[in-house]
C-alpha cells in the first residue's frame, strides 16, 4: 500500500519547491519553541527526502538552504519553485488591523484601526485583495490598506 502512494508522489529528490504556506514548529522540530516560525511561505527549497506520517500521509523533507532549515512538508503545501507564485503579506488566519475607515452603502461598517482576520487570499485579483471578518461582518480587503497586529512575522517589505 505504501509503494501506492510514492508512486503518486509529486515532487522528486533534488527538486526545486516553494512552500506557499508559514511552516511553525508543531513540536517536531529541536530546540525551537511550539508555534515558532521556521519557514516563510514563498521560500524556495529542495526535496532531500521522501517518507511517511501515520502510514498514509506523504511528506517532504525540503532543505531551506538560504534558512539554513530542513523542515518537513506536506505536498498540499508545496509547488514548483517556478510555478506562478503571488507573494502576499498575509495568509489564513492572520490578525490584521484596517488603516482606513471601511464603509458599505456609505455606513462606515470597520473603523480605521479595527482588528479583523485573514479568512481568505485572493491571488488572482489585482491589486491583490482578501476576505477579512471584522466583528460582524467580512468585507473584501485590497492588501495595501492593511497592517499586520504582530509585525514580528510578517515584514513590512512584503515576503522573503
Amino acid at each position: 500500500m505504501i509503494e501506492d502512494r510514492f508512486d503518486e508522489e509529486r515532487f522528486e529528490f533534488g527538486e526545486a519547491v516553494r512552500v506557499i504556506r508559514n511552516v511553525r514548529n508543531d513540536g517536531t522540530y529541536p530546540g525551537k519553541p511550539v508555534g515558532e516560525l521556521l519557514i516563510r511561505r514563498g521560500s524556495v527549497g529542495h526535496v532531500i527526502e521522501v517518507g511517511t506520517f501515520l502510514q498514509d500521509q506523504v511528506i517532504y523533507t525540503v532543505h531551506f538552504l538560504d534558512q539554513g532549515r530542513m523542515v518537513g512538508c506536506r505536498a498540499e503545501e508545496l509547488i514548483p519553485a517556478d510555478a506562478e507564485w503571488t507573494p502576499s503579506r498575509f495568509e489564513f488566519r492572520d490578525k490584521v488591523i484596517c488603516t482606513i475607515n471601511l464603509s458599505v452603502k456609505g455606513e462606515i461598517v470597520a473603523s480605521q484601526g479595527s482588528e479583523g482576520e485573514i479568512l481568505k487570499i485572493l491571488r488572482d485579483m489585482d491589486p491583490l485583495q482578501y476576505h477579512v471578518r471584522f466583528p460582524g461582518r467580512t468585507l473584501q480587503v485590497p492588501e495595501n490598506i492593511l497592517e499586520a497586529v504582530n509585525t514580528e512575522d510578517v515584514p513590512s517589505e512584503g515576503v522573503v
